[in-house]
């Protein structure tokens, strides 16, 4: 199969953005009540999106302690966990571990091993659409800005202020908020226009 070039930085650029989520459309999630409302929501979908963020390391072997956020999205709503309370963890960690719930992201090889690590729960059913891309020849992982440009014609906004801010605190601010449950967002918009089936996903 021949190798099919991904979008160049310039190409990107000139396309017109996505519309995103707004913080109407984002429920943030810190408590136990919350976070079951949120379950009830998100337990009857066959697929969701998914990410997580991690406060940044900034020295060499530094051990990251994240995730800090999980978030999960349908097509018109994201919810964005924020796992201070031992409730929502609990949530999460039965939401990542469901085989009825497809979790689709980008690039998730390492979320998983954070995961591991800090929640203790391995992630079930989970698709890293980067392999879908592969498959279909390009060469480059593509990632959620090649796969917005490719399929919607769009660009995809991401901040880098809010990449690299501190997803520990308490208090998110309504950029990461927006920014966290877009990341999850993109990738359940990208996962239907494919038209995939919501059936056991392949780890990444």
């Amino acid at each position: 199969m021949p190798h099919i070039p991904s979008p160049t930085k310039e190409e990107l650029a000139a396309l017109e953005p996505l519309n995103r989520l707004g913080l109407g459309d984002i429920v943030l999630v810190a408590t136990r009540e919350q976070a079951s409302l949120a379950f009830k929501a998100l337990a009857a979908c066959a697929a969701v999106g998914f990410d997580t963020e991690s406060k940044p390391t900034f020295f060499k072997d530094q051990v990251s302690e994240g995730p800090h956020i999980v978030q999960f999205a349908t097509l018109t709503k994201a919810y964005v966990f924020q796992l201070h309370d031992e409730g929502c963890r609990e949530v999460v960690c039965t939401l990542l571990a469901s085989d009825s719930i497809a979790k689709v992201g980008f690039g998730l090889a390492g979320d998983h091993q954070q995961i591991r690590r800090t929640l203790g729960v391995e992630p079930s059913n989970v698709l890293d659409l980067n392999v879908i891309f592969k498959k279909q020849g390009y060469a480059k992982e593509l990632g959620v800005r090649g796969a917005v440009a490719v399929l919607f014609n769009r660009r995809f906004l991401k901040s880098r202020k809010a990449t690299t801010s501190n997803w520990a605190n308490r208090q998110l601010t309504e950029s990461q908020i927006v920014y966290a449950a877009n990341d999850a967002w993109a990738a359940i918009k990208v996962f239907d226009a494919l038209g995939l089936p919501a059936v056991k996903a392949i780890k990444p």
